[in-house]
């Protein structure tokens, strides 16, 4: 992969975006997850290694961002959005070693890696928001008015 465009000036440190061509097009279906399953949501670089939120699948629920089915998570230190609703896509399993999510994870971390292999400290890639309804939103699943 090629490696990242150099950040222009303006950017603060902690914040430098790297393009996400994967998880957009990643094929991944509801039925992969199941409430109670460790889940984590790749955000971006930490000290040389992947760094993301850390959830707990809870119950299905519409992700409206993308109109179609999604999970409840929670975050299990709460915070100010204990629960957030966000497409099976965003996800990659903590809690068991499942080939397609150790798949995209190495793809992950040969996208981030390289573009952040000097960077300390904690890097996010600017992929995700999260609305009023929370529910994270992937910058590519962003619709307008929503």
């Amino acid at each position: 992969m090629p490696d990242a465009a150099p950040r222009p000036p303006s950017i603060p440190a902690i914040w430098a975006p790297v393009l996400d061509r994967l998880t957009p097009e990643r094929d991944i279906t509801h039925a992969h997850f199941r409430p109670g399953e460790q889940v984590v949501i790749v955000k971006g670089v930490a000290d040389g290694d992947l760094w993301g939120d850390a959830m707990t699948v809870v119950t299905p629920s519409w992700h409206t961002a993308t109109d179609e089915d999604g999970w409840r998570l929670r975050n299990p230190n709460g915070g100010q959005r204990t629960y957030i609703t966000a497409h099976p896509r965003y996800l990659v399993h903590l809690s068991r070693r499942c080939p397609d999510c150790l798949i995209h994870h190495r793809a992950l971390k040969e996208l981030l890696l390289p573009a952040h292999r000097e960077a300390t400290g904690i890097i996010d890639c600017g992929w995700y928001t999260v609305t009023a309804l929370n529910q994270l939103v992937h910058i590519d699943d962003a619709r307008h008015g929503r």
